[in-house]
């Protein structure tokens, strides 16, 4: 794909705009649409164009992205009013970026394909820092022929991007890398809860841990921050919620029990009910501490 294609960004969230901004570094044009004003502005300044609409946005380009919130903001700004389907045009492209439910996803890319467009789900693993780097990991489903075509768009924001199947594949793949996070949250804040009721200094403990076979994402790069008191979110414990709800009710329809992701689920519920929503995934220590009454997480001074 040559970079004089135009691509459009619908959503500048914390994802959003690190992976529309490093679009556009790579050359593609790009248009962008938020329902937050003040971050289609920021975006006007790297040398974005802001459209109006979804519609404006698909109307105005090649390749459509949408990362947004949950499987019924995908809905609205694809199939509601002025979405991005009304300025559906021959040859458009839509990536969806968000991670949604699997079977709400094969239906979108029907409806889509229905008005001549051609839909791949794709979404992410990385968080923040990965969208700033450009070294997503990016799961895709649909047309392995419409990915070539669109690789390199996605190659400016990420550095592992597999096929994993038909429509849908690509959300079915997030939800497995869903239940392995919140499933190694839990043994990261046990762990350091472990530790302190035993008086081992927290540090050497990460320190040895992550380079054996404990080892894991969340204990090399959240129980630090647990230890430095920093439980700002890269991926917040709200959308970890939504994704866990999600994969909680494709198992329900596969029959599958699924005892630990239950378990985070029901853990993280208390994080929320503690106004804890917008704090980071690993704000779970707040649970471990309340539950073995010990302290871990510093005093902010």
């Amino acid at each position: 794909m040559e970079q004089s294609k135009r691509v459009g960004f619908v959503g500048l969230g914390i994802m959003g705009r690190s992976m529309a901004k490093n679009v556009a570094k790579r050359g593609f044009p790009v248009t962008v649409w938020n329902r937050t004003p003040a971050k289609m502005a920021e975006a006007r300044e790297w040398g974005a164009r802001l459209a109006a609409h979804p519609k404006e946005a698909a109307e105005q380009c090649d390749v459509v992205i949408t990362i947004v919130g949950d499987t019924s903001d995908v809905r609205e700004v694809a199939l509601g009013p002025n979405g991005l389907l009304e300025g559906a045009h021959e040859g458009l492209i839509w990536i969806d970026m968000s991670t949604i439910s699997p079977d709400a996803t094969r239906e979108l890319a029907r409806v889509a394909a229905e008005r001549g467009v051609r839909m791949l789900d794709a979404p992410v693993s990385g968080g923040d820092v990965g969208a700033r780097e450009g070294t997503l990991s990016i799961m895709v489903g649909g047309d392995e022929e419409t990915l070539a075509e669109v690789k390199p768009v996605l190659e400016a924001m990420g550095k592992n991007i597999v096929h994993c199947g038909s429509a849908g594949a690509g959300q079915t793949v997030k939800a497995c890398n869903q239940i392995m996070c919140g499933v190694n949250l839990l043994g990261m804040v046990e762990a350091l809860a472990f530790a302190r009721k035993s008086g081992v200094d927290l540090d050497k403990m990460i320190q040895v841990t992550t380079q054996g076979a404990a080892g894991s994402w969340a204990l090399a790069n959240l129980a630090p921050r647990v230890v430095r008191g920093d439980l700002d979110p890269g991926f917040s414990v709200r959308f970890q919620q939504k994704d866990l709800r999600i994969v909680l009710e494709e198992a329900a329809r596969l029959m599958l029990p699924l005892l630990g992701t239950s378990t985070v689920h029901q853990l993280l519920r208390s994080v929320e009910a503690h106004d804890g929503g917008e704090d980071g995934t690993h704000a779970l220590i707040r649970v471990m501490e309340q539950l073995g009454n010990l302290k871990i997480v510093p005093s902010k001074e």
